[in-house]
Order: structure tokens, then C-alpha cells, then sequence
């Protein structure tokens, strides 16, 4: 069983689809979600608190400014703006793909974790996941 979600974004952020991919897994199996994209990640992460996503996007600018900062002088990458290179290398240090188990039609996922869309992009971008759920 197959589909695809599409996570509409505003800039750099956590973008929780949880509830839409609740809505859609029935049965007993994995669920596989995987984002179509270089420049995005994907993550389990709490969603009680929104500190965590904002703690989260900080800490990874930081820890990969644009190529603007002068610590970023390195990158060739360039022209497609400040931030196109590092989102790269954000995507490549987190995981583009989640495997979830399914459990008589819901996520067994624990009780403050939901699924997020991580965008490293600044401009607004639709972001396609392809879910498959096997048995």
C-alpha cells in the first residue's frame, strides 16, 4: 500500500504531518515515509512542547550557517543562494527516510513523538513524502 503526502512550507522549520499520516495507515505492518527532496530531512521528534522545534532549527543553523558567514567560505556551492549548499548538508546529516511499526492500524509511535518535515530551505517549497506500508 502506497501514497504521497505533500507538506506545504514557509521557510526553515519542523512541519508535523502526523496527523494526516494517521489518518491514512489502517492493518498491521511498517510504514516507510521517505521525503523526494536534497534540501529536507525527515524526523521523529516531541511535539508537546514547540521550544523543541525551535531549539532544533537553531541549533542546526548554527551549527551550518548560510554561506554567507565567513566560516562558510569553503562551500562552491553557491548560486543557487546562501542557503541551498548547507540545507544540502543538513539533509545529508539527518535522516531522509523513517520506518514506523504499525500496530492494528496506528502508529506505534510514543506519546509525545510525532512525524516532522524538516525544511533547510528559506523559501516556501512543497515537499512530496512517499509513504509505503508493508507487512
Amino acid at each position: 500500500m502506497q501514497t504521497r503526502f505533500t507538506v506545504t512550507t514557509h521557510g526553515p522549520g519542523l512541519y508535523e504531518f502526523t496527523d494526516q499520516v494517521t489518518s491514512w495507515v489502517s492493518g498491521t505492518g511498517l510504514l516507510t515515509l521517505f521525503v523526494r527532496h536534497t534540501s529536507a530531512s525527515l524526523l521523529i521528534q516531541e511535539n508537546a512542547d514547540p521550544e523543541v522545534q525551535t531549539d532544533l532549527q537553531n541549533f542546526f543553523h548554527r551549527l551550518v550557517p548560510p554561506t554567507t558567514d565567513p566560516s562558510m567560505s569553503y562551500l562552491t556551492h553557491t548560486y543557487e543562494g546562501p542557503d541551498d549548499m548547507p540545507a544540502h548538508i543538513k539533509a545529508a546529516m539527518m535522516p531522509v527516510s523513517l520506518s514506523i511499526p504499525v500496530t492494528n492500524g496506528a502508529l506505534a509511535l510514543g506519546t509525545w513523538q510525532g512525524i516532522y518535515l524538516f525544511e533547510h530551505r528559506n523559501a516556501p517549497h512543497h515537499r512530496e513524502i512517499i509513504a509505503h506500508l508493508g507487512t
